[in-house]
């Protein structure tokens, strides 16, 4: 079976963990009977690493499933004209791993013609902290509630609610809050090849 570059790589770790659950195994379960670490197993379920094909497929072997119906509905090219995303629908991930205070959830995601996008919404907890980063991305943010400093290189923006920043994501960057408020934000990561 040839895999679809289009499948949306947050939705594999969750279906793991449904059929996993499904099954009534712990996650040590699946780790042992795999040969894959329990840490290993549980970051691909919460979507901080995306499998090898054979760690995936090792997966999906001892689940018993087949990879046809693992697959179906992860698929996100089937588009009716329009999308309806309810907030419990949000995929929650981890983008930075030694980053405290950052709450990640994914909203929507879409693949198209080697170009990608992501649209995200971040809550930045107070002492919220992390090292600047860098992304292979155009981003854009929007400040839903709240005041963040927007680190950007070497300058800092005061952004209050309903302030937005456009950037290139190579430029190290990082949100401080410098309230003792919880601060809400939308990105969208533009991918382009």
């Amino acid at each position: 079976m040839e895999i679809d570059p289009n499948y949306v790589i947050h939705k594999i770790g969750a279906k793991i963990r449904t059929y996993r659950k499904a099954k009534k195994l712990r996650v040590l379960d699946l780790a042992n009977a795999s040969g894959i670490s329990s840490a290993m197993v549980s970051k691909i379920e919460n979507g901080r690493i995306i499998p090898t094909i054979p760690t995936l497929f090792d997966l999906i072997r001892v689940l018993k499933v087949e990879p046809e119906d693992f697959f179906a509905g992860i698929n996100d090219n089937k588009f009716a004209g329009y999308l309806l995303i309810r907030q419990e629908d949000y995929i929650p991930y981890v983008k930075e791993e030694n980053a405290v205070g950052f709450n990640y959830r994914s909203i929507l995601e879409h693949h198209h013609n080697g170009n990608a996008f992501q649209i995200s919404i971040v809550e930045l907890l107070p002492n919220a902290s992390r090292p600047p980063v860098t992304t292979a991305a155009f981003e854009y943010l929007y400040v839903i509630q709240g005041e963040i400093a927007y680190h950007l290189g070497d300058n800092v923006f005061d952004l209050k609610t309903g302030d937005s920043i456009f950037f290139d994501g190579n430029i190290p960057h990082v949100p401080v809050n410098p309230t003792n408020e919880k601060v809400i934000y939308l990105v969208l990561y533009l991918f382009v090849d």
